[in-house]
């Protein structure tokens, strides 16, 4: 299956064209958009990002005003000797206000990093679609790759059967040797076991796909061909290095530290606030000899400066804690790069790489088939040997499992290094505009909130269980083979 370039439109009828399949088989397209929608680490890294989506709030509130409101109740249930002015019950009321107006810069400068650090999730949730994605197209490749293999290796097996038939009976008229039959049998034990091999790596690929997907693989169908393909691999890196979620969101995090520091020299500024408090006094007419209450109230109003002379070296340490970290972000940043430079330069040289073992693997597999044709027909003259027979059949079996391996490999190169440079989006396999999970658009529904009570509802598990879905076997149908 070659990998090349195309345009929107042949996305669009590849869609069109999955969508005419039968109900029962899938295509690539339903295997990411299932992902896209129930995959657990999808959705658990979405409650991540909502989780950090709040720290915005959480430090915009210490620049918010301060209520409270306490009472405190006294009931004196015994005194000796009893004394007239006291009590014998009294409840204090108080109301407080507390307005921050200057903390050294310190809110203003935590709120923008916050906010620096969410758009660096919003990037970092990006980063694991995309793993996700080229995990799915990998475990989707794999099903594809180990059903042909074993069912290249069933055939194998049954030709080297049909072979040590045919030696046997050509060993029993004293036409060939028993050097010949336990050269036939030894092949077909290989074969058998290589056939276990295939079937054991066919299961795990379900097994896989399943994990990923949350559903079974069901007569899956040839992947479409990938849009938007470099022509260089310094192409890709230019395009990698201005569109990877990984970077942007190191670069992000970079920026956010650098307010870290602000946040921590604010600690040697002062700090002003404006406070006002009511208090309300109450004895129930308590007081032994007494009729009348004693209710008294009193509202103060005022404003508060903190001026920090000394605190142990606390707020030097915290800048210099706060600088390392800045400089840790910044060698992050440049580690990322590099590590995003080297992966799309071995992606592409992989998806190249595997193009040209798809071309010499298919030359190989037209000479191979050939090859045994005219082994066979000499051998029936008597000009070759058995060994050369199966030594033809073994070459045409393993140009074909790497031809199916090549494909696999080309396609999965081809995602990744896609993948790498930001090209791929949920909208290319089906998933509709509305449908589409935007990590923003529920920070823009939290950023404003400020009431104490407003919750969210109850969380509910989303991604389904795949404890109820049944183990995996080898079994290939028809339409499967190739």
């Amino acid at each position: 299956m070659p990998i090349r370039p195309t345009t929107p439109l042949a996305i669009i009828a590849a869609l069109l064209g999955a969508s005419a399949l039968p109900a029962q088989a899938e295509t690539l397209q339903d295997a990411l958009a299932a992902a896209y929608r129930d995959n657990p680490s999808l959705t658990a890294a979405r409650a991540g990002q909502r989780a950090t989506d709040e720290t915005f709030n959480i430090r915009k509130a210490d620049g918010l005003p301060d209520v409270g409101v306490s009472a405190t109740y006294n009931e004196y249930a015994h005194e000796r000797p009893l004394n007239p002015l006291v009590p014998g019950r009294a409840l204090t009321t108080l109301l407080s206000v507390d307005v921050p107006l200057y903390s050294g810069g310190r809110v203003r400068n935590a709120v923008t990093g916050a906010r620096h650090r969410v758009e660096a999730g919003q990037f970092d949730l990006r980063a694991t679609e995309l793993t996700v994605f080229a995990q799915v197209v990998a475990a989707y490749m794999d099903v594809i790759r180990a059903e042909s293999v074993v069912e290249l290796s069933r055939n194998n097996v049954q030709v080297l059967e049909v072979n040590l038939r045919a030696t046997n009976n050509r060993f029993q008229v004293g036409d060939l040797t028993r050097t010949d039959v336990a050269q036939s049998e030894s092949r077909l034990a290989l074969a058998q076991g290589d056939l276990r091999t295939a079937e054991a790596s066919l299961i795990d690929a379900r097994e896989r796909y399943i994990q990923l997907v949350g559903h079974e693989p069901v007569d899956l169908q040839p992947p479409p061909a990938l849009p938007g393909l470099p022509a260089g691999a310094d192409e890709a890196v230019d395009i990698a290095l201005a569109s990877n979620p990984d970077l942007a969101a190191a670069r992000k995090i970079r920026e956010a530290t650098n307010y870290d520091v602000r946040v921590a020299r604010g600690q040697r500024l002062p700090t002003l606030s404006a406070f006002a408090s009511g208090q309300h006094y109450t004895d129930f007419a308590s007081r032994p000899g007494l009729s009348n209450a004693d209710d008294s109230g009193a509202v103060i109003v005022g404003a508060r400066l903190s001026m920090p002379l000394y605190q142990g070296g606390r707020p030097g340490a915290q800048v210099r804690q706060s600088q390392a970290y800045e400089q840790q972000a910044m060698e992050t940043e440049t580690a990322v790069e590099r590590d995003i430079i080297a992966q799309t330069r071995s992606l592409y040289s992989s998806w190249q790489a595997s193009n040209q073992v798809i071309s010499s693997s298919r030359v190989a597999v037209d000479a191979s088939a050939l090859s045994l044709q005219g082994v066979r027909a000499e051998n029936s003259v008597g000009t070759r040997t058995i060994l050369d027979i199966l030594n033809a059949e073994q070459e045409s079996f393993i140009s074909r499992v790497q031809l199916v391996t090549a494909e696999r490999n080309a396609y999965v190169a081809a995602f990744s290094l896609l993948a790498s440079m930001g090209r791929i989006s949920p909208a290319d396999f089906g998933i509709a505009a509305e449908e589409i999970i935007d990590p923003r658009s529920n920070f823009e529904r939290v950023k404003g909130k400020w009431f104490d009570w407003d919750d969210d509802a109850a969380p509910v598990p989303i991604s389904s269980r795949t404890v109820d879905s049944t183990a995996q076997n080898a079994t290939v149908n028809d339409s499967n083979t190739n």
